[in-house]
């Protein structure tokens, strides 16, 4: 099943640049979809995935967790970026022993991650050994002693397992309480560096940390704020559920640095109007905010709602289910309008405006994603989100309340399955009981383990002997580059569970292993009562079954649940009181233990084999119910913080390209913005680059600048970046990650959530060409 795989990799001298879109999908995004699908996949098994993508009977997209409709759904219930995810994993390129054979560690460190991810389906276990250039074959019981050895010779503080969102329950499931009954809570996952920041300021302000509407509710809604959100690239299905919105009567606003073209106008490719009529143009209003402006702007807001617009509070709300009111309106009486200007660089004008919107408003929702939760004072910003919503009731009321959009397709199912670095005590006396670990003498460990930030930072001081990484490519995800490599260079043994290659699998400890893995979209067949299937949530609390159909690459490949199963026999022993065994053989016993420890999942089975599945339990969207310390949902006072930056310096935020998904690079096209075939490139406004003397086109190293709290100043440089003119905020940049990646310092960190900053990174840039008139 072997096609031969693109060699060229990225040449950044092709690099061309056009005026950026001001429309997303349309008929390209379906020419596009369907082509990368069949020079991975062919035509046949193209076709059989994307007909079961995101249906009832199908499975899950292994890319954003956009929901589902829980009634009918569309015969194409999927976007462009679910398309691409889904030919990078139906692809017939495999990555063999014959491939490591030609192609040693150190020629493939040269790579991008571009041509690394092109290359193919890993198809069996591999290892490097000490020494050694070349990884080789290893068999699954040889791969499961060898972890079994390492985690023996040294102690469960002393090993990090981290997670990533494409993860199913069920895995995710086993991978915690493997890790738990070795002894540690060293389990960090991708929430760390995207929406921890939400989950700390929900569960503080509204007793949950999950957002509260459903898909209906997007459509019934007056007001929908999207901010620092691109779902035009990155959650483009939620399109189609603003459009509803519009339909409805309902506005939208846009709050973000970039203009996005999927918030200007949607061409759905399954409607006539999308395709010959122009579209729907979405955005009512669109706030060019400077980044990291964003509490600023909430502050004005509530500032004028508590003023100007108070006979629009519901004060019956607020008297019935909330607390601090008082506190919260006397600190927004007044506000200094001239630092609220600078910090979001708007006018107070604009901000006026929206106020008004939201105090005329019956039902508003807030929508956001990373542009919020990667800076200092993210948690901040969205306790005071969450404030603004509580003036008027936005709460537990149809059509109204919190969006945080979520990235990865399970990461929010991952968290409610136990991977949490800071367990609470409820969720493992459950686990205990479930399990009779007490009465074999098992006892699971009370103590905090490291998240993401805090195991790069244990690496790095040589404190661990052994990383095993479930899916995503950590190395491309995590901040500081250099210093995260080097630290996981330390380490004994690394162990990377994935379906494909990447940049993790080259920078390995001492020992590294590859245990490759079934994807999504393929069947899981293998097992004595016969083909499985998994389950996810998604960003609305909706758990589903996902059922892969296609024939795997490789008969080598094993399905999660199976590798953590097999490798938790492997290290704990035939005698351990968990029933391993069955669990792998029949994925039912899994949920029936899931059931039997989170009581939101009572009669698992049964009811994730409805159509659609079901929905959790919120109890501030079901009954106004605030699972907070005083029973009611909060209102915080918070300081007005924002990121001052020297002359001569911008405020970097790393994203996505369009031809992306995380760290995983589907091409070289980021077609909104109007960039194409290069990536290290770095976004200015026009003016600022005058003003610092740069050329449109001109080389530069872009070099961040971080002032630790004891005053240190330490850099961190990103070299051969070419600076293209774009409209962004002044004193505003952007760049793709990973590339950009190197610039963020481990030490930079939201207050509260320990989430990177990978928003509000102060760089400065210096030319690689110096100038004549400066000679």
């Amino acid at each position: 099943m072997h096609r031969r795989a693109p060699v060229r990799d990225i040449d950044e001298a092709d690099l061309t640049v056009g005026p950026p879109q001001e429309h997303a999908a349309g008929i390209k995004a379906v020419t596009v979809a369907l082509q990368r699908g069949v020079s991975q996949a062919g035509v046949a098994r193209t076709a059989r995935s994307l007909a079961r993508l995101n249906q009832a009977h199908g499975f899950d997209c292994p890319g954003c967790a956009w929901p589902e409709p829980q009634g009918r759904r569309r015969p194409a219930e999927f976007c462009e970026n679910g398309a691409k995810a889904v030919a990078e994993e139906a692809t017939l390129r495999t990555v063999g022993p014959e491939f490591f054979a030609a192609h040693p560690v150190s020629e493939l460190l040269m790579r991008t991650e571009h041509w690394l991810g092109s290359q193919g389906r890993l198809t069996e276990p591999m290892m490097l050994e000490p020494g050694s250039d070349h990884y080789r074959p290893i068999s699954w019981d040889e791969a499961f002693g060898l972890v079994a050895t390492a985690l023996r010779a040294t102690t469960a503080d002393r090993s990090v397992f981290y997670t990533s969102g494409r993860t199913s329950n069920e895995a995710a499931f086993l991978y915690q309480l493997f890790v738990r009954c070795l002894g540690t809570n060293n389990l960090p996952d991708c929430s760390n560096m995207c929406h921890e920041s939400s989950g700390s300021a929900l569960s503080q302000t509204i007793g949950i940390g999950k957002g509260s509407v459903s898909l209906e509710d997007i459509h019934e809604a007056d007001l929908v704020l999207v901010m620092g959100q691109n779902p035009g690239t990155n959650h483009p299905r939620m399109l189609t559920a603003l459009t509803h919105t519009k339909q409805r009567g309902g506005r939208v606003v846009a709050v973000n640095p970039l203009p996005e073209a999927g918030l200007l106008n949607f061409r759905d490719p399954q409607t006539v109007s999308g395709l010959l009529r122009g579209g729907t143009d979405l955005a009512d209003d669109f706030l060019q905010i400077r980044l990291g402006g964003d509490l600023a702007l909430l502050q004005a807001v509530g500032h004028l709602l508590v003023t100007r617009h108070a006979d629009t509070l519901d004060r019956d709300f607020i008297a019935a289910h909330t607390r601090g009111f008082e506190a919260y309106a006397a600190a927004r009486a007044t506000i200094d309008w001239a630092e609220i200007e600078a910090a979001t660089g708007l006018p107070r004008t604009r901000i006026e405006a929206l106020a008004e919107q939201m105090a005329s408003s019956q039902r508003t929702i807030i929508c956001w994603a990373m542009g919020l939760t990667q800076h200092k004072h993210s948690v901040p910003t969205l306790r005071e989100l969450v404030d603004v919503l509580l003036l008027r009731g936005m709460i537990g009321k149809p059509g109204a309340g919190v969006c945080p959009v979520r990235g990865h397709s399970n990461v929010q199912g991952d968290r409610t399955m136990g991977i949490y670095e800071k367990p609470p005590a409820s969720f493992l006396d459950a686990l205990e009981r479930e399990f009779a670990l007490p009465e074999a003498g098992v006892s699971l460990p009370r103590e905090h383990g490291y998240d993401v930030v805090e195991a790069l930072q244990a690496m790095g001081r040589g404190e661990v002997d052994v990383f095993v990484a479930m899916g995503g490519n950590f190395i491309g995800a995590t901040p500081d580059t250099t210093a995260t490599e080097a630290a996981m260079r330390s380490v004994g043994l690394t162990v990377q569970i994935s379906t494909k290659l990447n940049r993790s699998h080259l920078v390995h400890g001492t020992v590294g292993l590859i245990l490759p893995t079934l994807g999504r979209s393929d069947a899981d067949t293998d097992h004595p009562g016969g083909a499985q299937f998994v389950s996810v949530e998604d960003s609305m609390s909706a758990v589903h079954a996902s059922r892969g159909r296609l024939t795997p690459v490789s008969e080598q490949l094993l399905a999660e649940p199976v590798i953590v199963a097999r490798l938790a026999q492997a290290v704990l022993g035939d005698d351990h009181p968990v029933d391993w065994a069955e669990m792998a053989a029949d994925y039912d016993v899994i949920r029936d233990h899931i059931a039997g420890v989170l009581p939101d999942f009572a009669d698992y089975n049964t009811r994730v084999r409805h159509r659609g599945g079901f929905v959790l339990p919120h109890p501030p969207r079901d009954s106004r119910t605030f699972s907070t310390a005083s029973g009611r949902a909060e209102f915080t006072v918070n300081e007005l913080t924002w990121l001052r930056v020297p002359p001569g310096r911008l405020l970097l935020q790393t994203l996505r390209s369009h031809d992306q998904y995380n760290t995983t690079i589907y091409g070289l096209d980021d077609r909104y913005r109007g960039i194409a075939n290069a990536r290290r490139v770095v976004l200015v406004n026009p003016d600022d680059l005058a003003e610092l003397g740069l050329a449109e086109r001109e080389s530069v190293d872009v070099v961040s600048e971080w002032t630790a709290a004891d005053g240190t100043v330490t850099e961190r440089r990103g070299e051969q970046f070419t600076v293209v003119g774009y409209p962004t905020p002044r004193g505003c940049a952007a760049a793709y990650y990973p590339e950009a990646n190197v610039l963020i310092p481990t030490d930079s960190v939201a207050d509260e959530s320990n989430t990177p900053t990978s928003k509000s990174v102060v760089i400065r840039l210096e030319s690689r060409s110096p100038h004549p008139a400066k000679l």
